[in-house]
């Protein structure tokens, strides 16, 4: 990754700051996006601070608006800027009854997590096969592989990623593109998503289940720079994944069902 261009989305904490983290010290220049500048611009800072010979390169934009995709790509054009490894991290999660949630803000959560990805992943996916060669990290989620009660949307949603991005891979991989998609699939991970008063009901969940960021980052970034086109993080996520098969998808929503409205807040 030596003096490529990575760009983040979600950049400004968790996975998506992990992401930063490592690949500036493996000497790739950044795009750093999400909707709060300040922050970037510290997190730029302190990156260039600690990796001198690295470029940061800011860009606030909220993923839920209307053309946002299509607006971040000409932005990246515009400053003469070439894409070599994008990470489709920022995502949004509403937990709680479908029927009481807001609606506006799960019409946005499906805006960030399936049609910016979507959107992003295009643009890209074709600049980089006219340079014939690129990585896509598409952030999915265990939540894919089952459906899940009083957080239906979201795993819909990422269930979607993850079956787009497994196509995808072939795709590509079928027309000698060039370009590498991945599908990252992380658990439960200690990130604000675990802990946010804006998206609804705060799942209850042990400490000793959780992933640490850092570790869901390495793990995600290391699959697709090796061409894996799915990862899922963790022994006993990847046990999870196993165990689904063994049920209907009925049979594992009425026990997903219960499991979330019992543990949630």
């Amino acid at each position: 990754m030596q003096n490529k261009t990575t760009l983040v989305t979600g950049a400004s904490d968790g996975i998506g700051l992990e992401c930063c983290k490592i690949l500036a010290a493996k000497g790739s220049n950044l795009i750093l996006v999400s909707r709060r500048q300040p922050l970037l611009d510290e997190i730029a800072e302190s990156l260039k601070a600690q990796y001198p010979g690295i470029n940061c390169t800011v860009i606030a934009a909220d993923l839920a608006a209307p053309q946002a995709a299509q607006n971040l790509f000409k932005r990246v054009q515009d400053q003469g800027l070439e894409v070599d490894f994008l990470i489709n991290n920022a995502g949004l999660l509403q937990n709680g009854f479908f029927t009481e949630l807001d609606l506006a803000a799960q019409e946005s959560m499906i805006n960030v997590n399936v049609l910016a990805l979507t959107s992003l992943t295009h643009l890209f996916a074709n600049n980089m096969a006219s340079r014939s060669g690129g990585h896509i990290l598409n952030v999915a989620s265990l939540a894919a592989w089952t459906p899940i009660p009083n957080q239906n949307v979201y795993a819909a949603t990422k269930a979607y990623v993850l079956s787009f991005t497994q196509a995808l891979h072939d795709e590509l991989n079928a027309s000698n593109s060039g370009v590498t998609v991945t599908a990252l699939c992380p658990g439960y991970t200690a990130t604000k998503m675990m802990d946010n008063p804006d998206q609804g009901g705060k799942l209850l969940v042990p400490s000793g289940m959780l992933q640490s960021p850092r570790e869901v980052a390495e793990q995600g970034i290391e699959a697709c720079l090796a061409g894996r086109p799915t990862i899922v993080t963790g022994l006993a996520n990847r046990i999870t994944v196993a165990v689904t098969r063994l049920f209907s998808r009925m049979a594992l929503a009425k026990i997903a069902g219960r499991y979330y409205r019992s543990n949630m807040q």
